[in-house]
């Protein structure tokens, strides 16, 4: 059995098992409905960073948005899912090929409403699974009474960068400043909100109205950790089809593959609800609360093993 690697986690296997039963009962209890939606799918979101995995003449989702978010133009209000994604060429210590993510929705709500849920639910699974109001990340002790801070992706910039938020845009260096310069800052203390991105970093995002530039969109980052990603949810078709389209154009310029444009989603979209939603990487939680950086030891098999 020592041979084993699975033996050595055993500890953390039964943490993942706890928090996924604790993410049921919170969502539960507020009246959610657990949904299930196909893996299989005839046509992603077009998004320039996200290489999906081909499955036949389809593809397997590295997201259920599409999905549940028809299910709220069918009229359902609160759903969530706990499902396996797939995206390509994506392993590293944090990263695997097959994530397991934690999505939900909420009609009626923003996104500031939604980083209130978020809190809600992280500290509902902190305090089921006894580690009460503050754990211990890394070294680094992480009060998690809240309100939790909120910052605008701005003032992370001009906080923990030399350069601008502005500059980076016009530098094409966004992703590499988030990266070395701010993430490894973020919600060391206490969880942080980083909310009002880019609108060319958010494709499915309503814009904000009194600065179009911006969406509403935000990340949840502890001990340095990005969790999950929320917004208000973009119900305008046209706009939606404007934006996929220009995905398509930048995957087409650096040579990757296209995909189809996932048609009935589109022709939902005029249907559904004002709404929020949110993707939370359940590995990566996991990981916060086992007290690991390596997500490998948080699952029971990683690629390489099968």
């Amino acid at each position: 059995m020592d041979n084993y690697r699975q033996s050595t986690i055993k500890k953390n296997l039964l943490l993942r098992a706890g928090v996924i039963q604790a993410v049921r009962k919170y969502f539960i209890d507020n009246n959610y409905l657990e949904i299930e939606t196909p893996h299989r799918i005839p046509a992603p979101a077009p998004e320039a960073n996200i290489d999906v995995e081909i499955s036949g003449d389809w593809y397997l989702h590295p997201s259920p948005e599409l999905c549940m978010k028809r299910l709220l133009a069918a009229g359902f209000k609160k759903i969530f899912q706990i499902c396996r994604c797939f995206r390509q060429k994506e392993r590293g210590i944090r990263h695997l090929p097959e994530l397991t993510l934690l999505e939900w929705y909420t009609a009626g709500c923003d996104y500031l409403e939604m980083m209130n849920q978020c809190e809600e639910l992280i500290r509902f699974i902190s305090i089921s699974e006894g580690f009460g109001d503050a754990l211990v990340y890394q070294g680094v002790n992480i009060d998690l009474n809240t309100p939790w801070p909120r910052m605008s992706v701005d003032e992370a910039f001009h906080k923990f960068s030399s350069i601008s938020m502005k500059m980076a845009l016009q530098e094409d260096r966004f992703d590499e400043v988030m990266v070395t310069d701010i993430e490894t800052n973020l919600g060391l203390e206490k969880p942080v909100f980083l909310y009002d991105y880019p609108a060319t970093f958010s494709s499915l995002a309503k814009l904000k109205l009194k600065d179009r530039s911006l969406a509403e969109r935000f990340e949840l980052y502890i001990g340095g950790l990005e969790l999950c990603n929320g917004f208000t949810e973009l119900t305008d078709a046209v706009e939606q089809r404007r934006r996929f389209e220009k995905e398509q154009r930048n995957r087409i310029e650096s040579e990757k593959d296209v995909y189809p444009l996932p048609e009935k989603f589109l022709q939902a979209l005029p249907s559904m609800p004002e709404a929020a939603g949110n993707a939370l990487g359940l590995d990566r939680l996991v990981m916060l609360f086992a007290d690991t950086a390596i997500i490998d030891d948080v699952v029971a098999f990683t690629p390489e093993e099968l």
